[in-house]
């Protein structure tokens, strides 16, 4: 496994640092929570006044507890395609990227592939958070249920000669219409949000991940890391981080945190 150590980062790039973008499950969580030195590194880099958007591959419905109670700007869900936020009177607020008759059209298609794919493989099933799913279809690969390798890319191969994108998160694989993707999500939460264009400024942001659905990104920002769990999928992987934490999943998003915070006051890392 070919990678550059956390400690590897320069003091300067992190010090440019001016917002991060990051995954959610096996990146800001482990074993399924969000544990305390996570939600501590969330809180203070909201208090050192740098925005951070979650970008997920879970559905809506599961991301709107934690977009209400996390100290983030937004989460992106469905893989580039719902945003979800806390407003300015506590209330959840919710926008999508396709319009209701798109989403409504889709959906014969997206449960069509699904049931395709149980008939070929009846030891697969759809995510256990698939009531909350709005734009997508997940068939669960390691959360609560088991696929090996060669399942795994069956199904993505029948969600893809049925029309739909697919993408392999560190649980589930995701598929959806449309030609949205976590890029896509994080350039237009970005917008939205801040007035600002993701692209212009990508040097200025970090982006945290663990899993091939996480590549693309990777790929895309030069300030990228993956908590030490990307080796899991280290070989699978068409777009590498840059660099990679010491440790896993929460406790490694809290390192890049730290490191990110101890540029902009001169505190070592």
């Amino acid at each position: 496994m070919t990678h550059l150590p956390l400690s590897d980062w320069p003091l300067a790039d992190r010090a440019r640092i001016r917002g991060v973008l990051t995954d959610i499950d096996d990146t800001l969580t482990t074993e399924g929570a969000i544990t305390p030195d996570a939600l501590a590194a969330l809180h203070a880099l909201r208090a050192a006044g740098l925005p951070v958007f979650a970008i997920t591959g879970r559905p809506a419905g599961w991301s709107e507890a934690f977009a209400l109670a996390w100290p983030v700007n937004a989460i992106v869900a469905e893989n580039g395609a719902v945003a979800l936020w806390r407003g300015d009177h506590g209330t959840l607020q919710k926008a999508w990227l396709q319009d209701e008759a798109t989403r409504r059209s889709n959906c014969a298609q997206l449960q069509a592939v699904a049931q395709r794919v149980m008939r070929e493989l009846p030891h697969a099933r759809l995510s256990q958070d698939s009531l909350g799913r709005e734009t997508d279809i997940a068939i669960d690969h390691s959360e609560f249920t088991h696929l090996n390798d060669a399942d795994i890319a069956r199904v993505v191969q029948r969600m893809r000669e049925g029309g739909l994108n697919a993408t392999v998160s560190s649980i589930h694989i995701n598929g959806w219409i449309g030609d949205h993707d976590k890029r896509a999500g994080a350039r237009w939460i970005v917008r939205a949000h801040l007035g600002r264009d993701l692209d212009a400024e990508r040097d200025h942001w970090v982006y945290v991940g663990d899993s091939t659905n996480d590549a693309a990104m990777f790929g895309h920002f030069r300030h990228s890391v993956g908590v030490a769990n990307v080796a899991r999928f280290w070989d699978q992987l068409t777009q590498r981080p840059r660099y990679v934490t010491p440790g896993e999943r929460g406790a490694g998003f809290a390192e890049v945190a730290r490191a990110v915070l101890s540029a902009r006051t001169g505190a070592p890392s």
